[in-house]
């Protein structure tokens, strides 16, 4: 199927994947401990908090990961798409990590009453992210202290935490074809800004190409055929192309689909789009003389709306655009 809405978050839909949630942590922020992570245990728990908010709640994800040895890790990720720099972001994230802790505290003290109040209690970490793929530089501070005012004064009385920033302008073709799993094909895909810059994807190494056809998991096929085809039509490449795509990826043939957007040929179809753009401007144009004929002859000569059509030859399919002209105008008329 072909997802029509653009406006439809393509990392979003990734995050609810939890395969590859936790590919994005290995890629992305590197830390061993996720090493030993899988799918299995992460819970999506980005529910509870999400409708305290009303800014772009449908961009943000919190999701619990059972560690070994039973210690929980808290992940809030915010996705950020616009090229305009969100500077509220460092005070998001202290909200979202206040409301997770409380969170968390309540849990606790329904397994065992009063525990956050014993010398032993330790509260679990939060990871703070920020994911950004707009084509802007991001200019905000990750630290929360640098946003606060009268900081050197105030230093020890002020939250120091920072979020992990994932710019995806920071990673080249070749950094993210070494990741070579299956998050990194949709990351090479959402790196195309515009149509021109699609034939970049033809010079990728073949090997990376073969290991995708191999190792992307059945069951993630249809997920990544709709977020390539959001990305896709996000950079106005055409409706037909985009369907053929998503039929390559249905059916694991990745070199055929790179070499297909290698092929696309951008100026042949701005031409195309540009031919037919005349040709429906100038019915268009017609159309509107008619319209105007009609509307003339109902006004002056007192013909019925069929006869005047009829002498314009306005086809039937204009009928209920025409009635609604006289209407606006005023113009009295008979069937």
């Amino acid at each position: 199927m072909i997802i029509s809405k653009v406006k439809d978050n393509s990392m979003k839909m990734i995050f609810r994947e939890h395969e590859l949630f936790v590919e994005f942590l290995r890629d992305f922020i590197g830390m061993e401990i996720f090493k030993g992570v899988s799918a299995s245990d992460v819970v999506d728990i980005s529910e509870r908090f999400l409708p305290l908010f009303e800014e772009n709640k449908d961009s943000d994800t919190v999701k619990r990961i059972n560690l070994k040895g039973n210690v929980p890790l808290f992940v809030i990720a915010i996705i950020e798409h616009e090229s305009k720099v969100n500077f509220r972001s460092s005070f998001k994230m202290l909200q979202y990590i206040m409301l997770v802790l409380n969170e968390y505290e309540k849990e606790a003290d329904k397994e065992k009453k009063g525990i956050q109040f014993t010398k032993d209690f330790k509260y679990p970490p939060v990871l703070p992210i920020v994911f950004y793929d707009g084509e802007g530089k991001w200019t905000a501070e990750t630290n929360f202290l640098n946003r606060t005012d009268l900081r050197e004064a105030f230093y020890k009385y002020i939250p120091k935490f920072e979020y992990e920033l994932v710019n995806l302008n920071d990673y080249s073709q070749d950094d993210l074809v070494k990741f070579g799993d299956t998050l990194s094909l949709i990351m090479l895909i959402d790196k195309v800004k515009t149509a021109d810059g699609i034939h970049a994807l033809g010079n990728l190494p073949p090997d990376y190409v073969e290991n995708l056809a191999l190792n992307i998991p059945p069951h993630l096929n249809k997920l990544i055929a709709d977020v390539i085809t959001v990305l896709l039509t996000k950079i106005n490449i055409p409706q037909n192309e985009v369907e053929t795509v998503s039929e390559k990826i249905y059916r694991k043939e990745y070199q055929e689909m790179f070499a297909l957007l290698e092929d696309y040929d951008v100026q042949a179809t701005r031409r195309e789009a540009e031919e037919k753009g005349k040709i429906e401007g100038k019915l268009e144009g017609k159309l509107e003389g008619k319209l105007e004929a009609t509307l003339n002859i109902i006004n002056e000569m007192h013909l019925p709306l069929s006869r005047a059509m009829s002498i314009t030859k306005l086809q039937e399919d204009n009928r209920s655009r025409l009635i609604e002209e006289l209407k606006r105008m005023n113009i009295l008329y008979t069937e």
